[in-house]
């Protein structure tokens, strides 16, 4: 059995961590899908005074969040090691989706929400680093896709407890039930977890050669460097990209489909099998990565992806329009975790969290963009076609990004580069 060595000379099973790693995974899906299940019972809770636009706002704040606490990794993961970050984050998200559940008005709810959504942009990027990190070096993708495995699986579990609380008890209980498992999985990660080996070598005083942190630019620096500004800008566009059409596409394609003729159960089912389509290319996509290299992977899944959207705009049987839509949530949605691995495998270690940390933090001005994309195509006068089209752009993009990824070249030797444990 594979092992991960821990600072006290203790070992833990791969399994065991990536069953550990799955579990904060499930929580940041479930907290993410949890609100839009909500937002009708909270309308209808007068004492909260809100109102669809406050609604909106509370829930765009999560985004803002995201965005923030994605670069806050990007800039400091170097310094403090992924796993105390991994703590951090889930301590936030879940104190926030406690105070979601307690809030007395939308304003103080609302706060909540921006909390909830630094603390998920804080844990994403650095599970994702934490898992390729600890992992051995053939198994990266794989379990990175077994890890984010555990996201879809929070995204179908929030509205299956919201059907089963809402109908006799208050909406609060479907964010009070989110906190309940961190109370226990943060103290647990805190006790078994162990460092990444990676963060370890590479810290002050253990071997590690570093710029000066003055140097770094809050991580910036040295992604921008001759050797690495190349793929650093394609895996911002892969991630924009990717999070556009996640945040985008999940948002709009019940009503999407709703007007395109299709009843609103049909709509919703269309929805559940993007969603199991997404898991599959999570969870296959990593496997298949690591057989053939990240590359061609991702720039597959963008491309037919993007393909079936455009076959989606023919209005085809629905036999067969189920059939796209499965097959464009493992492309649209399960790339978007294929190029968190493909950074994973690509960057070298020392910017490895840093990369990951500020591509989802460009990312998350996708994430903003593409339910106001797919809201503007809704509200003119466009033909419902255009949705389809407009959202196969930056599937194309992404292709395109992915097929033109560089190789990073090592760093050349620079007389007098000072270490940091010097």
């Amino acid at each position: 059995m594979q092992t991960v060595d821990r600072i006290a000379g203790s070992s833990l099973s791969e399994q065991t961590m990536l069953a550990m790693v799955a579990a904060f995974a499930v929580l940041e899906g479930y907290d993410l899908a949890c609100y839009g299940v909500t937002v009708p019972a909270i309308l209808a809770d007068r004492s909260m005074g809100a109102d669809t636009s406050a609604a909106g706002t509370a829930g765009s704040l999560v985004a803002v969040g995201m965005m923030c606490g994605a670069a806050l990794t990007g800039a400091i993961i170097g310094r403090v090691g992924p796993r105390l970050l991994l703590l951090v984050g889930g301590g936030l998200f879940s104190a926030g989706m406690l105070v979601c559940g307690i809030a007395p008005s939308i304003g103080p709810f609302g706060f909540a929400r921006l909390i909830v959504g630094v603390g998920l942009g804080v844990v994403l990027p650095t599970l994702t680093s934490y898992v390729a990190e600890v992992s051995s070096q053939h198994r990266r993708c794989r379990n990175v896709g077994l890890m984010m495995g555990g996201a879809a699986a929070g995204g179908v579990l929030a509205p299956l407890v919201a059907a089963a609380l809402l109908p006799g008890a208050s909406w609060r209980w479907v964010y009070i039930a989110a906190a309940a498992p961190a109370v226990i999985l943060v103290p647990l990660a805190a006790r078994v977890l162990p460092e990444s080996p990676v963060h370890l070598r590479l810290s002050p005083g253990v071997g590690g050669l570093h710029f000066s942190r003055r140097e770094e630019l809050l991580g910036l620096r040295p992604l921008l460097a001759a050797r690495t500004r190349a793929a650093t800008g394609l895996f911002w566009a892969m991630s924009f990209c990717g999070l556009l059409l996640v945040f985008g596409i999940s948002t709009w394609l019940p009503t999407i489909m709703k007007n395109s003729g299709y009843s609103l159960g049909s709509a919703l089912l269309q929805t559940a099998v993007l969603w199991g389509g997404a898991g599959v290319g999570m969870v296959a996509g990593g496997r298949v990565a690591d057989a053939l290299g990240p590359k061609p992977v991702v720039a597959v899944a963008f491309g037919v992806g993007s393909l079936c959207l455009l076959a989606l705009s023919l209005r085809p049987s629905l036999v067969v329009l189920f059939v796209l839509v499965f097959i464009s949530g493992v492309g649209l949605i399960g790339s978007q975790v294929l190029v968190n691995a493909f950074m994973a495998t690509h960057y070298p270690d020392d910017l490895r969290g840093p990369g990951i940390g500020w591509a989802l933090a460009v990312g998350r001005l996708g994430a903003l963009l593409g339910p106001a994309l797919g809201g503007w195509v809704l509200a003119s006068q466009l033909e419902m076609r255009w949705n389809f089209y407009l959202f196969a752009i930056p599937g194309v993009v992404g292709a395109i990004a992915a097929a033109l990824m560089p190789t990073i070249r090592p760093p050349a030797p620079i007389a007098g580069r000072r270490a940091s444990s010097t």
